[in-house]
């Protein structure tokens, strides 16, 4: 019998593979995907797709294979396939993590075939990258290249670099940042005052913040559930739970409607302050208003009932999350044994890392949590 190969027979196979792979079967994946990759491009009637060559890239980049990673980069741009910014993501999130991200930038800075749409430049693409994987050294590198190369920054630039030096602790070059735009005519954009919204916050501000929510409205630009989930995130971090329930009731008397988002980063800040009962109440009222806890949210509430010594409860929302086909990962079966073990419950803990090994889940982190 003759297979037909389609792009959809393609993309589902490498889906499949790449969904699959651990650290048991990561060279025999890597094999298997690859074989099937050069055998599905040797097939009448079909050719690789930019989407193809993304996905055989990540199952490398999953497996280890780096250098076979790189040749597939080439051999795409052969082929007649741009580099786009997706190339470069998965090239930046695997070569980063070993310490060869300035090595991916400076090809890509070089390309001359880098498909950088939709960004202004290949530049803002390359930042817009790095911000989304926290190289914030990087892009202070990359914007200092972008200059010498004689290219001016926009407003994304401009919040992309403000973002890293306020991650960075560099406060008083973010200022600089932030009066260099003024003056060369940039007006704060949405992405600006989120920006802006997460510092007051999370330097425990909350009057500056109300001010800068009523400037953005005098400006014509509404606080959207974005800006008050950034704003309350701040706050929480800082210790000022108040302050978050009085921005979380603001939000809903500005006719903005709280997502999962919000609540999960409202019921975070309750559980690490040990406030409990006010996580439940707001794990109760998401649901009542039919939003759907999210595994974050699931989390932080298993967190802060192992915190209060409620393990019978844990046991049950871990159940909950399940039924609701919220599937469980890692970082939350991780967190509820190691607080059984704290509490001297291991019997229980080994049955947790069992029910989990059962289910196929997680089998190759087993070792990172038995002991």
């Amino acid at each position: 019998m003759q297979v037909r190969v389609s792009g959809f027979l393609v993309r589902e196979v490498l889906k499949g593979i790449l969904k699959n792979i651990n650290h048991a079967n990561k060279t025999r994946y890597a094999k298997l995907g690859y074989k099937f990759f050069v055998w599905s491009g040797q097939q009448e009637a079909y050719r690789h797709t930019t989407n193809s060559y993304h996905l055989i890239m990540k199952i490398c980049a999953e497996c280890g294979e780096y250098k076979a990673m790189w040749r597939l980069v080439d051999e795409m741009t052969e082929n007649g396939f741009p580099a786009t910014a997706r190339t470069f993501n998965i090239l930046i999130c695997t070569c980063g993590e070993i310490g060869l991200g300035r090595k991916v930038v400076e090809r890509f800075i070089k390309s001359k075939t880098f498909n950088y749409r939709p960004f202004k430049h290949s530049y803002n693409a390359i930042l817009h990258t790095l911000i989304g994987v926290n190289e914030y050294k990087l892009i202070e590198w990359v914007y200092q290249q972008m200059l010498a190369d004689g290219f001016s920054p926009d407003i994304l630039t401009y919040n992309i670099l403000m973002h890293a030096k306020y991650k960075l602790g560099k406060l008083d070059q973010f200022h600089r940042l932030l009066d260099e735009m003024s003056r060369c005519g940039f007006s704060p954009d949405f992405h600006t005052y989120n920006i802006l919204l997460h510092v007051l916050g999370r330097g425990d501000k909350p009057l500056a913040a109300l001010n800068l929510l009523n400037y953005m409205k005098e400006m014509g630009l509404n606080p959207g559930v974005l800006h008050f989930t950034t704003l309350i995130d701040g706050l929480s971090r800082a210790g000022n739970l108040d302050a978050c329930k009085y921005f979380f009731d603001e939000m809903v008397k500005n006719g903005c409607v709280p997502d999962v988002v919000c609540y999960t980063v409202i019921i975070t800040g309750y559980v690490v302050a040990g406030e409990l009962e006010k996580a439940q109440e707001k794990f109760c009222e998401m649901i009542a208003k039919g939003q759907l806890p999210n595994v974050f949210t699931y989390n932080s509430m298993i967190r802060g009932y192992c915190m209060a010594g409620k393990f019978e409860e844990a046991h049950s929302i871990l159940k909950e999350m399940e039924v609701r086909g919220c599937n469980p990962n890692f970082v939350v079966y991780s967190t509820l044994v190691n607080y059984l073990r704290s509490a001297g419950r291991l019997s229980e803990a080994r049955k947790v890392i069992r029910n989990m090994v059962k289910k196929g889940q997680y089998v190759h982190l087993v070792s990172k949590i038995k002991r």
